[in-house]
């Protein structure tokens, strides 16, 4: 990848393209590439929906090759949910294919001075932007749809739906799998909202006639490849459980330990969760699908497989396996146990652009602001479906869980940096707490997995209830994610690497024979910190200072049950976290 494609939607006589060298983001993809970029071009103060705010969308660095596991997408801007920096992290086969075609990056600039709506169509002879309005107000699926109609099926599709193009805080970036529907989004921060300032409803890709990125090495690549994969199957996380139950099979797991955020985080476990849990789902999927639907991978070279197929009543598609976030979102959250209901509400939002976690702390929200009551899931479907109508309620909605609930007066909000808290109570796993607050991204359990050690022994062992270790723990994961999402690989090789050395070896020598290179452990760290530098940077010239590295206080007040715990971590210990 030697090129970034640059648009400027605002220029004179309509958007104008070019084409550019990477010179000082060599060597750099993924988040690196986005944060980079956004750190360096975007002024901190700007409002993100102004023509000063860009939209970095970057595969990773070995995306577009044939390395396992490197698919996945970053895209970058100015939140309009937190107002500090942006990562959001997706799967499908978009950043494949923008791997293959050469671009390290899609910078989207400017503002359309015109209310028209484009689509961005990218192939092997180059690029080019047309004016349809006709795409006004489509949902994702039916915009799609419309686009294999037009291009053909083997396109991929990164889109917009009706909340992205209403500029909505909680707006996702919807990208196209393996069997071409919108089922992998960036979700976090209202990423779709900036595309949607834009004025970018659709950019649609097509890589035929190109070739995979090659190696520096290529035997050295086969060899690393080789025992990456090996490495990956025989962990118990990503070679059994994930492929067999998927992300959800967490589900039971953390309800058992006690962290598993029920009624709008007022308890730590649920009840009926086995009805929604990971075993229960691949079931379902199993019997109505046929056997090996709950097992699927969202791009090419995915080996993990930890997505499925959810088919309804009547054996019809309804929408991809719902993932533990979600399930919890829609769920626990809510107090909601039914799947069926669960899966309807992933699909439209989906449908409309809407990140799943920040929906669903949301109608929690709503719930307690007594809009509807804990459980209804009729009345969580009604709810969803007024943000796709843009009508008022939906449009406060669509804001995301904290406008939400300043709006209807609720005080207990879960969210950092404006942003939701996804599905893990901070004082049942201490870590992720630490996450949460200080994390450059608010509120977000990717950013540094905590869990993995906190609950399920991988890398060692941290207690979850206890605030001794988490500021290291935190610290360490939030460093080396940084780095693997500059890679392109998916988050979860985290869970092989972390306690099987030789599986790290073999991600080293795969990154080095790829591109020439001779990496060791420590410079994977220090680009993880040169990441997490720059997005700190961002963001403390935005205006963030230490007291947004919080949680909100009723953590600390309110004990959880079953544990009867609070969050323990003193804000002393909490500003040390970015201390390297």
């Amino acid at each position: 990848m030697d090129k970034i494609l640059r648009i400027n939607m605002g220029a004179d006589g309509g958007p104008k393209i070019k084409i550019d060298s990477l010179g000082d983001y060599a060597g750099l993809g993924g988040r690196a590439m986005t944060s980079t970029i956004v750190a360096k071009e975007v002024p901190p103060t700007c409002h993100p929906l102004s023509e000063d705010n860009k939209l970095v969308i970057a595969p990773g660095m070995l995306s577009g090759s044939t390395a396992a596991m490197s698919g996945r997408i970053s895209v970058g801007c100015k939140s309009p949910l937190t107002g500090g920096i942006k990562e959001a992290n997706a799967g499908g086969q978009p950043s494949q294919m923008l791997g293959r075609l050469g671009y390290a990056a899609i910078v989207l600039e400017g503002k359309p001075k015109e209310n028209n709506l484009y689509k961005i169509f990218i192939n092997k002879d180059g690029v080019d932007i047309k004016v349809d309005n006709s795409l006004c107000m489509l949902g994702n699926y039916d915009l799609v749809d419309k686009m294999k109609a037009e291009h053909g099926e083997k396109i991929a599709c990164i889109s917009i739906g009706q909340a992205g193009e209403m500029k909505l805080a909680g707006a996702s970036i919807a990208f196209t799998d393996m069997e071409l529907r919108p089922t992998r989004h960036a979700g976090r921060g209202g990423v779709g909202a900036v595309m949607g300032s834009k004025g970018v409803k659709v950019i649609v890709i097509d890589d035929a006639g190109t070739k995979a990125r090659g190696p520096a090495n290529p035997d050295n690549f086969k060899e690393a490849n080789k025992a990456f994969v090996a490495g990956l199957r025989k962990h118990s996380v990503t070679g059994e459980g994930l492929p067999a139950y998927g992300t959800n099979v967490l589900t039971n797991v953390i309800s058992e330990a006690g962290a598993y955020p029920t009624k709008n985080f007022m308890w730590g476990s649920f009840e009926t969760c086995q009805k929604i849990s990971g075993e229960a789902q691949a079931e379902l999927e199993n019997a109505r699908g046929g056997e090996g639907t709950a097992t699927h991978g969202c791009h090419r070279g995915c080996i993990i497989r930890c997505s499925g197929t959810f088919l309804d009543k009547d054996g019809n598609y309804l929408t991809k396996q719902v993932e533990y976030e979600t399930v919890w979102a829609h769920g626990g959250n809510c107090c909601i146990d039914d799947l069926d209901v669960i899966a309807q509400l992933d699909r439209l939002d989906d449908d409309f652009g809407l990140d799943t976690i920040e929906m669903g702390a949301t109608i929690a929200v709503a719930m307690e602001a007594g809009l509807a009551k804990f459980g209804d899931g009729q009345a969580a479907i009604n709810l969803v479906k007024e943000v796709g109508k843009g009508s008022h309620l939906g449009r406060l909605l669509g804001s995301g869980a904290a406008i939400t609930g300043k709006v209807l007066g609720v005080e207990r909000v879960p969210v950092v940096k404006g942003q939701a808290m996804p599905a893990y109570d901070p004082r049942g796993v201490q870590g992720i707490g630490v996450t949460y607050a200080t994390s450059t991204q608010g509120a977000d359990h990717t950013a540094g997995y905590a869990v993995a050690t906190n609950i399920l022994g991988v890398g060692g062992s941290v207690a979850p209830l206890k605030p001794e270790g988490q500021i290291e723990l935190s610290r360490n994961l939030q460093i080396a994610t940084a780095a693997i999402d500059s890679t392109g690989m998916c988050l979860f090789i985290a869970f092989a690497i972390m306690d099987q050395e030789d599986t790290f070896q073999a991600l080293l020598d795969l990154i080095n024979a790829f591109s020439g290179q001779s990496l060791t452990g420590d410079d994977v760290n220090a680009l993880g910190m040169q990441v997490l530098k720059a997005e700190r940077d961002f963001n403390t010239r935005a205006g963030f200072t230490k007291q947004d590295d919080r949680l909100p206080d009723y953590f600390k007040k309110e004990k959880l049950p079953p544990h009867d715990i609070t969050f323990l971590v003193t804000d002393e210990d909490l500003d040390q976290v970015h201390n390297y």
